[in-house]
């Protein structure tokens, strides 16, 4: 999980999951080295969906799974002790080979799926189960547990978003690394870091200086999306009992 003092954090979410915010918490530390959806491009170009901008991210990334996977592992850019690497679980197509997984502390972030959903609706009418990454998050969950011998840390968003020092204290703990006040807060704006897709995404976190405040009801689920509530929920219910709590230490 670690080499050379490097510490590798694949944090493995679904869409509208407030990862990118998390992304946002640990770039603004100074130890930390951070790549955004490293998979995406490869994803686009074997499944040809038709996501926003997909062309142009195809062309602009590596598209190359093995050569993907030789970069999260390797050298951290600017010599950080940190690397954290937001991953969509979706993008780990079944082909991929998942030994990789060995050399990263592998962490999981869920979020209850009608406040997955009602957000992500409101970016694409259409909607599939296995683009909520429900699924495959249970998928990758498992392996990595066979491969540990015990689960990895998940994270519930929502617990974030009530406790934000709390819980990543908790994923701090968790992962060996010390917690820093500075991903607490951050400047408002768009990051080099930020992939193409951030100007179709990433309004809301664009504005954020912090982790917002926790939201109330989600908001409505279009009727003809509705039935994947009940179909994603089983996926999210095999990984809550596993969740940090702010006063739990591993």
């Amino acid at each position: 999980m670690t080499a050379g003092g490097v510490v590798r954090i694949a944090m493995w979410s679904g869409p509208r999951n407030i990862s990118t915010a998390m992304l946002r918490a640990f770039e603004n530390r100074g130890d930390t080295a951070v790549w955004d959806e490293p998979f995406y491009a490869h994803y686009l170009k074997e499944t040809g969906l038709d996501h926003p901008m997909a062309e142009r991210i195809i062309a602009a990334y590596e598209t190359d799974w093995r050569r993907l996977v030789a970069r999260v592992t390797g050298e951290v850019p600017a010599g950080r002790a940190l690397f954290y690497q937001k991953h969509m679980t979706h993008h780990m197509l079944p082909h991929i080979d998942l030994d990789w997984l060995d050399t990263m502390v592998n962490v999981f972030l869920i979020r209850e799926p009608a406040r997955v959903l009602a957000s992500y609706a409101e970016r694409r009418a259409e909607v599939t189960l296995a683009d909520l990454g429900l699924p495959q998050q249970q998928r990758l969950f498992d392996a990595v547990c066979q491969r540990r011998g015990a689960p990895p840390p998940v994270l519930d968003a929502d617990d974030v978003l009530a406790d934000p020092r709390g819980m990543l204290t908790a994923l701090c703990d968790a992962v060996g690394v010390a917690f820093d006040p500075a991903m607490l807060s951050w400047p408002a704006g768009r990051r080099d870091s930020d992939g193409l897709w951030a100007e179709h995404w990433y309004a809301s976190v664009e504005r954020s200086t912090g982790f917002m405040a926790p939201p109330g009801r989600h908001r409505p689920i279009p009727k003809h999306l509705s039935h994947l509530v009940d179909a994603a929920l089983p996926y999210y219910q095999v990984l809550l009992p596993h969740r940090l709590t702010a006063d739990a230490r591993p």
